[in-house]
């Protein structure tokens, strides 16, 4: 069996669709599938090409066993949305050639949204590899973009839409992270097939009775006996991370209780500046890590803080933040109703749930998980164990490759 993965984003960039397909590929390669992967320089969240990378159109290289091919992109820290579509459409282009001319044929090709304006390129050389297309959907974009105000303009909502549909029906297979993405497919076209294929997390690798302590706490001046709170990805508009600094002005009081940030993102400069209007000596803002240090930074803190907005449109999203926290026995304070509260809070018991964008929700459930060591132990573990049941990277790898059979 010969997959391809098309994807924008990949390894050795940081982030949850980088870590997702690339563990699902090692694991896939693994099960005995001729993997392929064809992506994007790495650029992302920088937005500037790494230098090892630099001035190339096209790079080929191996990781675990993994055949990469790499192509053009036009990166730029400029935030407009024209910058940004000559930042899709720029590996849309030389995605297309470079398959084209460097790639044989497959038995199946998995094209990872968003960006949705990949499925272009998808849908070219799908036709060319003679492969059958897997639209893999982790955000259901455009009605994300739109409802976030990040995209405005009519006719180019009217044009995604149309290749939305478009890609859903001419897909043999349509993949969605959550359940609430499957549903809402489904409930718009109910004759696509749809397959849930979960994130999930590599519980050897996050496993906190492996993992050595670590320094991190010293080194960045935080005590002992000091109650970390932690946020750490893409510091970004659908967060709305702002509920945070705004529940920190409520323990002001608190010396032993640090907000702490980790990561980059578009709203990550404003964040900084409403932190120092407000005086928030105890919230404080660390660049992006790798995977690599992530486990022990991990183990440090007392819990973790996920938010999201409050949309209806995130009712069936489940950040990927989660289970890493979980598998490292790291109680979660989440912002974010639907699914994921359903999943982790209602039925794992891993953590406190407060209303989205709700500030005296959020300090009502900081005051709660920092009243009591032992009960947020005990949330920690269970969070463990759910994610150990449901979400195994492992399992999931074994699930799609029989799917996969099937088709």
């Amino acid at each position: 069996m010969k997959l391809l993965i098309l994807t924008q984003y990949f390894p050795p960039e940081v982030g949850a669709p980088q870590n997702r397909l690339f563990e699902l590929a090692v694991r896939l390669h693994k099960l005995g599938v001729d993997i392929a992967v064809l992506t994007a320089m790495p650029n992302y969240p920088q937005m500037q090409v790494y230098q090892a990378y630099a001035g190339k159109k096209y790079f080929y290289e191996e990781m675990e066993g993994i055949k990469i091919h790499r192509s053009f992109i036009y990166a730029s820290k400029n935030k407009s949305i024209l910058s940004r579509l000559r930042n899709y459409f720029s590996f849309v282009i030389s995605s297309a050639r470079t398959g084209k001319a460097k790639l044989g044929n497959f038995d199946f090709l998995l094209c990872e949204s968003p960006p949705l304006f990949l499925g272009y390129s998808a849908l070219r050389l799908a036709k060319q590899k003679k492969a059958r297309l897997i639209f893999n959907v982790s955000d259901l974009w455009p009605e994300s973009a739109e409802k976030l105000g990040v995209v405005n303009n009519k006719l180019l909502l009217k044009l995604a839409y149309n290749l939305e549909e478009k890609l859903y029906k001419r897909s043999t297979l349509v993949t969605g992270q959550t359940q609430g993405i499957c549903t809402n497919i489904n409930t718009r076209f109910p004759d696509v097939k749809t397959y849930w294929l979960p994130n999930g997390v590599d519980l050897n690798y996050y496993d906190p009775s492996k993992v050595k302590e670590s320094d991190w706490r010293k080194k960045n001046n935080f005590l002992p006996d000091d109650i970390i709170l932690l946020y750490a990805g893409i510091i970004g508009i659908a967060q709305g991370l702002e509920v945070i600094l705004n529940s920190a002005k409520k323990f002001n009081d608190n010396s032993n209780l640090k907000f702490v940030f980790i990561g980059s993102g578009p709203e990550k400069e404003k964040l900084v500046k409403l932190k120092a209007e407000q005086k928030l000596d105890h919230v404080f803002f660390f660049d992006a890590i790798s995977k690599v240090e992530m486990p022990s930074v991990l183990k440090t803190i007392n819990a973790a803080i996920i938010p999201l907005r409050k949309l209806d449109l995130f009712l069936g999203a489940i950040p990927s933040k989660i289970f890493e926290n979980l598998a490292m026995e790291v109680p979660i304070i989440l912002g974010v109703d639907g699914e994921a509260r359903q999943l982790f809070i209602d039925k794992g018991n891993a953590g406190y749930y407060f209303e989205p964008e709700n500030v005296e929700d959020l300090t009502n459930a900081i005051l709660k998980l920092i009243s009591d060591k032992a009960i947020a132990a005990q949330l920690g573990k269970n969070g463990r164990h759910f994610v150990n049941e449901f979400f195994n990277r492992e399992n999931i790898a074994n699930g799609f490759y029989e799917r996969l059979k099937d088709l």
